[in-house]
């Protein structure tokens, strides 16, 4: 199931509230914009450590800033990874509106919902571990719960076109989601055989488990 591959996020890509690319200054200098450059250090040392394997403090030497600078924007570690979570959620939502838009079959629909959603973990590793195993508080964070929302809202439609109960819809969408979860999390740790574990195996893994699931619903 082909897609257009964009390239992995790097410090530029990171978009700032307006959905626009950030250019940075370099590391060490003054900060233009102090933000964007701790989002940026934390997300390189997530994807060297994982989202629990930092502190603050080694973000802001990252980012060549003193560790008092980031209390400006950021009350402390959570709130900055609450920050990055946002942007993952939002990456998401823009791969699986994309993915929606290319089929008009909701089956095939939900295929591609879940061949996006195992190329986001795989591409964005830093991004998928922050937005889904930092553990962050979403009563603390609610803009975390209103974009969990906001994927829900434009997968539901295609779900309940397979089945009109809105209950059965939603267990679909669940059961899609969560074994398109559990095939990210199996690639990352290395737990399906070798010729599976490869990218274009487990897309294909995937889309056919969302076709099943979609099958089952629709009978």
């Amino acid at each position: 199931m082909p897609q257009s591959r964009p390239a992995r996020w790097t410090a530029r890509d990171i978009p700032d509230q307006h959905g626009q690319a950030v250019k940075r200054r370099p590391t060490g200098t003054h900060h233009g914009d102090l933000r964007n450059a701790l989002e940026e250090a934390a997300l390189a040392l997530v994807g060297e450590r994982g989202p629990h394997g930092f502190t603050l403090a080694e973000a802001c030497r990252r980012a060549g800033v003193s560790v008092s600078a980031p209390y400006k924007h950021f009350a402390d570690r959570q709130a900055l990874l609450a920050s990055l979570a946002l942007k993952g959620y939002q990456e998401q939502r823009r791969r699986y509106r994309t993915a929606l838009a290319a089929h008009t079959a909701p089956a095939e629909q939900l295929a591609a919902f879940a061949v996006a959603y195992v190329r986001f973990a795989a591409e964005e590793r830093a991004l998928f571990d922050i937005t889904f195993l930092a553990g962050l508080d979403k009563g603390r964070h609610p803009e975390l719960a209103r974009a969990g929302s906001a994927l829900h809202d434009d997968l539901m439609p295609v779900t309940r076109e397979i089945a009109p109960d809105p209950d059965e819809a939603f267990e679909l969408l669940v059961q899609v989601a969560a074994a398109a979860h559990g095939l990210a999390l199996f690639q990352q740790q290395d737990m399906l055989p070798g010729p599976w574990n490869t990218n274009s195996s487990v897309e294909e893994q995937a889309a056919r488990t969302a076709r099943a699931l979609a099958g089952r619903r629709a009978r």
